[in-house]
């Protein structure tokens, strides 16, 4: 396997998005939902390289009260661009609300909503702003299905989804961006557990699974072959119907 070049595919990136903006959305601002963990802080960041800091607009979208919400703060902060608090509780208990009235509500629709009305909240700020959404997963997550669909799987342009964790840290570096914010542990911020609590392995072990077929452990294989197989209609255009 070749060595990651993190400079060059930063600059690549950087030019990507540059190229996206000039065709897609000439004169538009990148929105980017800012959580203040290593794939929106990267994100933005690559976005203030390719537009400029003038053009790139965080969304914050609390849920109730966000333990973690400083470094959000400090990544807009840092990079030097504006930014929205958009509060989501409301809209997630008003919907929850009204589905007591008529059903049970299983613990997966209490995780995905919010995502899913977090990003019906950076579309919103997109129109109005005349924006474009960035989505913000990497490879890695993608890979086992680690994403809401609809939710943070959606978008208008990624800049990440062909990268693992491993090499989205080391453009990070490159980047510039504080120590903090690379290596802040990842959670879903529900059950008070890290990303890889939950997914049963480490990014290391998927990374290099991913980029190399090599794993030492045969359970892991397995679990990371099942999540795959079962997560790749998230990847998949949805199917329609032809004449």
């Amino acid at each position: 396997m070749a060595v990651f070049n993190a400079i060059e595919v930063k600059n690549k990136c950087v030019e990507w998005i540059r190229d996206f903006f000039e065709e897609s959305g000439k004169g538009c601002n990148a929105i980017v939902g800012i959580s203040g963990g290593k794939d929106s802080s990267i994100v933005a960041a690559l976005c203030v390289e390719a537009l400029g800091k003038d053009r790139v607009m965080g969304v914050l979208m609390p849920n109730g009260e966000q333990s973690d919400i400083s470094y959000s703060y400090f990544l807009c902060g840092n990079l030097g661009i504006k930014f929205v608090t958009v509060p989501i509780e409301d809209a997630v208990n008003g919907v929850l609300n009204a589905m007591k009235e008529n059903m049970d509500i299983s613990d997966q629709t209490l995780i995905n909503l919010p995502a899913r009305i977090r990003m019906s909240t950076l579309y919103a700020v997109s129109q109005s702003m005349n924006g474009r959404v960035a989505n913000t997963c990497n490879l890695s997550e993608d890979w086992v299905g680690y994403s809401t669909r609809y939710g943070d799987a959606a978008g208008d342009f990624s800049p990440l989804s062909n990268l693992t964790v491993t090499e989205i840290k080391q453009i990070g570096r490159v980047l510039g961006l504080p120590d903090d914010l690379i290596d802040k542990v990842p959670s879903d911020g529900l059950c008070g557990k890290t990303d890889e609590d939950n997914l049963g392995f480490t990014y290391d072990a998927l990374d290099r699974y991913i980029r190399t077929g090599e794993i030492e452990d045969g359970e892991v294989k397995k679990r990371i072959d099942t999540m795959h197989e079962k997560n790749l209609f998230k990847l998949q255009l949805m199917p329609s119907f032809h004449l």
